[in-house]
């Protein structure tokens, strides 16, 4: 068998497209997720499925996972029938978002098998999943890179962010905590000049030809909330958590996060009003309602 054989658990909605990119760039791929009906997809185009995560480790040196939860990252990684049981593997990447204390506590569990923890995490979302146009924000040595840059190169670019286990993990979260704030701080203002009178197209094509732009109002806000899609296919109990995440790292570091606790309570009130399996879009509904005015539809 190769070395460079993968196995990939979690297979959903941002995993599915990550293992599609492998199977297309031709890498031997075995894969396990809870939800068989995506296993068998995966099978049909020629991967080789597993019956649990300590399977997969059992027969593949390198093993990725791309989950929901940190908890859930924790358990396939060290749980009953996890990874540390596999007989295989020598690497393990994780590309879900978990926090650098999750990474840590993950890395120490995983060592004392003389498995390596690669904490990758990604961002671009979906589509950039499908293209291979993802930010892959990997920590680990240079020499533990060099054996699987073959692997994270099908997904998109690579940037080494740091040795230590979690650093991966914080950058991302420092991500997605400026993609959230955005996301709100784009709609209200947003809101603000609908309700002056201002056509929300023309609001958009000002501010992205001016200081003012950001991804939501290049991408998210054109795209999604406009035209009353809401489709970016993240939710906001993803984002929450993620901003979460943040938020508890800043404060084991001593620092004060005035403006990400405004976001966090922004998402807090909007999941609460469209439920935690909304779009992250959706942010907006609750600054509509108080407003009185819809953004575009």
């Amino acid at each position: 068998m190769s070395e460079l054989e993968v196995g990939f658990i979690g297979v959903g909605r941002m995993g599915g497209p990550l293992a599609r990119r492998l199977i297309n760039a031709r890498f031997p791929l075995t894969v396990f997720d809870t939800n068989k009906t995506a296993v068998d997809s995966f099978v049909a185009s020629g991967a080789r499925p597993a019956t649990s995560a300590a399977a997969v480790a059992s027969l593949c040196a390198i093993v990725i996972t791309c989950l929901p939860t940190p908890s859930i990252v924790h358990n396939v990684a060290l749980g009953p029938d996890g990874i540390a049981e596999g007989k295989r593997v020598k690497i393990f990447i994780d590309m879900s978002t978990t926090g650098a204390t999750y990474a840590k506590r993950i890395a120490e569990g995983l060592a004392s098998k003389d498995i390596i923890a690669v904490d990758a995490p990604v961002s671009g979302g979906i589509a950039g999943a499908e293209r291979g146009t993802l930010a892959v924000m990997a920590s680990c040595s240079e020499e533990v890179l060099a054996r699987i840059r073959p692997v994270l190169e099908v997904f998109g670019t690579i940037f080494h962010v740091g040795r230590e286990p979690g650093m991966g993990q914080t950058m991302k979260l420092l991500n997605n905590l400026l993609s959230a704030t955005a996301m709100a701080i784009s709609s209200e203002a947003i809101v603000v000049g609908v309700k002056a009178g201002l056509d929300p197209h023309q609001i958009v094509d000002v501010i992205n030809a001016g200081t003012g732009r950001n991804s939501a109002t290049a991408d998210k806000i054109p795209r999604c909330v406009i035209p009353r899609k809401f489709n970016t296919g993240f939710s906001l109990e993803l984002l929450n958590k993620d901003v979460r995440l943040c938020l508890e790292e800043a404060d084991a570091l001593g620092i004060p996060m005035v403006v990400a606790t405004a976001v966090r309570q922004l998402l807090a009130i909007t999941m609460a009003s469209e439920g935690p399996n909304a779009d992250m879009t959706e942010i907006v509904k609750p600054l509509e309602r108080w407003a009185d005015i819809q953004i575009g539809g």
